[in-house]
């Protein structure tokens, strides 16, 4: 017969009240923990809190720094930019491999050491990133240049016979000899590889992590938790870039090879730096995060101050029903069988509230913008701007990313000081938004005119804009010699001009060696002595000038729109049931990497390698990196794309709005019918029928417990 669900209770219950209603400073048993390992909540709570936070960093880190590498990667590898979109996209197939199981199943079992394993994954597959550099030979650029005085007599860069061309490093007619076991083609796996098992292995630190939090730490601070989790996220990034730009300083090779005998330097487009060298630190750090979580419990007693909102006899009711215990602590674990028979019914309910889905299409358009945007920015910075990889990088990492940072702090604040509900949230993020978008127009203002290269950009008189791959590198100050047309190995003439090689520039003689090397009698050269100097030509003033407020422009945008970002982050937490928190959170996770993640490095490389006007060759045949872009049309795609899929989301936006609305105030009304406590006492009436009539599967409790209007409560 149905026993009355508060007033009747048996020993065996009265013994776990007891049990619960400890004070929260006493050690505590619990059959996760066992006898003397709990500790007090708040302090768990905090350790939980830094541990989370420290994973977050090193995921980050990593993350950034794989970014901060890309053109590294591309001449390193000689592949083109939506090849090296397509390794970067690896990060979310690893994801997309395991993340709806790990948000579903973990959410039911012991979430911190779910997280240390993934952390160990992490950094095995930062580790296998490295692999290739200590695999492969050493790295050889196309050059014409002496390494040293004390080297064999100079070969005139103008060859007027039909033979070998001067340029013996970079000959390129065709595959030489130990072409395949020289070629690199497949070495870029490893890289592909690694990147994926780092997807895997960070999958659970986010759905895991801030549903643990959300769990267990007051309503009140639990915006102020994730913020400040979220803005630790933002400052691994500085780090992250930072550590790219100190290892593109370094050559690639060093320790391995004689400097001296290093002809280029790192502002040149065939440099290469030590990429390696910061995946094997990068990997080090993730390595150590997963530590702390092997020590962490299951799961938390709530704060008291959590339950006395309640009234005593719902109080009293969840800390003495063992049905409700998956609502506010951690799950008991369960038969796999059994869980995952309901994975489609609850994946069914989740995407049926339209406010969820429709902030998920929101979010998967503007994660295209922001991904394609944040993975190719340092190398639009280096190619429109005329940067250097190692400065590129250091730019993000002091001046854009902490602007990032404070602004998702401040968004945190806000929400917690303004108390802000869920309409509120809605309506300060999407303001931001617009703001942001608004300002980042004037970023198609600030322009750059396009180096000045002969046969690619200019005509060899200096006048005509050509715009033009190879067509037009022979001219009739160069017939006379027999230049190879793919080779990148540029000189600055005094005219000013820049010129694919020495060949094309048509010297005959050279003195010096490195970078002092000095072409002499280049009959292009229509200027001053007919000299030109070992790299290109650095005469680009307008760029100079209009960088600094490119990269304010930058700060400001980057703060305002990531004001937004806590605020919509709890929009997503708060409007669904408590039971759904993690797998909403990993579906969430799952469609932005799978629809943004995956897709946008690579058709925004693929897009932004139709503006290159000079390839790379391999030395085995066929095309590597571009060596230099139209940055006009570099500027137009970029941006253009950027914002483009930026306009269609708030289309979305505006419609999420309408749809939000009505929920909240049919939630309204129901408070205001029930005397101020509607949401409290409509669960707690749900919850006595159900107990009343001896329901005791957790399908029958979800059942009852649903109710459509308060999913949106915040």
């Amino acid at each position: 017969m149905p026993r009355n669900c508060i007033g009747e209770t048996s020993p065996k219950e009265n013994e776990i009240f007891l049990w619960k209603m400890d004070p929260p400073n006493k050690e505590r048993r619990s059959p996760e923990n066992g006898p003397g390992s709990a500790r007090p909540c708040c302090s768990s709570l905090k350790m939980f809190l830094v541990a989370l936070s420290f994973a977050y960093f090193a995921k980050a880190l990593s993350g950034s720094y794989m970014k901060s590498t890309i053109t590294q990667l591309e001449r390193r590898f000689d592949i083109p930019s939506y090849l090296i979109g397509v390794i970067d996209g690896s990060f979310e197939i690893g994801n997309l491999l395991v993340i709806a199981f790990v948000s579903y199943f973990g959410a039911k079992l012991h979430r911190p050491k779910i997280i240390a394993v993934g952390c160990l994954l992490m950094s095995l597959g930062t580790f296998l990133i490295a692999l290739p550099h200590f695999i492969i030979g050493r790295y050889k650029f196309e050059t014409s240049i002496r390494s040293s005085v004390n080297s064999s007599s100079n070969l005139s860069p103008c060859p007027v016979s039909s033979g070998v061309s001067a340029t013996v490093p970079s000959s390129t007619a065709g595959p030489s000899s130990g072409c395949e076991h020289e070629s690199r083609l497949s070495m870029w796996i490893y890289v592909f590889l690694g990147n994926i098992l780092r997807g895997i292995g960070e999958t659970p630190v986010q759905p895991l992590g801030i549903s643990y939090i959300d769990d267990h730490a007051l309503e009140e601070n639990a915006a102020f938790y994730i913020g400040c989790v979220q803005t630790i996220s933002v400052i691994g990034p500085v780090f992250g870039y930072l550590l790219g730009s100190v290892c593109a300083k370094i050559y690639v090779d060093i320790g391995f090879v004689n400097m001296e005998s290093i002809s280029i330097t790192p502002g040149d487009a065939r440099w290469v730096g030590a990429w390696w060298l910061g995946y094997l630190i990068a990997g080090l750090i993730t390595l150590l995060s997963a530590v702390p979580f092997w020590f962490l419990p299951k799961s938390l007693p709530l704060p008291e101050r959590r339950l006395a909102k309640y009234s005593p006899e719902r109080t009293s009711f969840i800390k003495d029903s063992p049905l409700l215990e998956h609502k506010y602590q951690a799950d008991e674990p369960a038969n796999f069988v059994e869980m995952a028979k309901d994975f489609l019914p609850t994946l069914r309910s989740l995407l049926g509230n339209p406010v969820y889905f429709l902030y998920l299409c929101v979010t998967i358009i503007q994660f295209n913008s922001l991904i394609g945007m944040v993975t190719y920015k340092p190398k639009y910075i280096e190619q429109h701007y005329g940067q250097s990889a190692s400065k590129a990088n250091f730019l993000m990492g002091v001046i854009n990313i902490p602007a990032v940072a404070l602004g998702m702090f401040s968004g945190g604040v806000i929400m917690k000081k303004f108390k802000l509900s869920i309409m509120g949230a809605a309506k300060f993020a999407l303001g931001t938004s617009l703001l942001g978008y608004f300002l980042s127009l004037f970023f198609f203002a600030m322009g750059c005119e396009n180096a000045s290269v002969a046969g690619i950009t200019r005509s060899y008189n200096g006048t005509e804009s050509l715009y033009k791959e190879d067509k037009y590198l022979l001219a009739s100050c160069n017939t006379h010699c027999d230049c190879p047309r793919t080779n990148w190995d540029p000189v600055c003439g005094e005219n000013g001009l820049t010129y694919v090689s020495p060949c094309l520039a048509g010297c005959r003689t050279s003195h010096g060696s490195g970078m002092d090397t000095v072409f002499e009698q280049c009959s292009c050269v229509a200027a001053g002595n007919h000299t030109a100097s070992a790299g290109q030509c650095n005469n680009r003033d307008s760029c100079h000038r209009v960088f600094p407020y490119f990269l304010a422009l930058s700060v400001i945008t980057s703060f305002i729109i990531s004001l937004g970002g806590t605020p919509g982050y709890m929009l997503l937490i708060r409007c669904i049931r408590p039971q759904l928190k993690s797998l909403a959170l990993g579906f969430h996770t799952l469609t932005t990497r799978t629809l943004a993640g995956i897709p946008a490095p690579i058709y925004f490389g693929a897009i932004i390698d139709t503006t290159c006007l000079k390839w790379g060759h391999k030395k085995c045949g066929g095309r590597g990196a571009c060596r230099i872009y139209n940055t006009t049309a570099y500027r137009i795609a970029y941006l253009g794309l950027t914002l483009g899929l930026r306009t269609a989301s708030f289309f979305l936006c505006f419609l999420g709005l309408v749809v939000l609305r009505p929920h909240v105030r049919r939630q309204e009304r129901s408070t205001l019918a029930n005397g101020g406590s509607g949401a409290a006492a409509g669960e707690l009436q749900a919850l006595r029928k159900e107990e009343n009539n001896s329901c005791n599967s957790d399908q029958c409790l979800r059942s009852a417990d649903y109710d459509p209007e308060r999913e949106t409560r915040l």
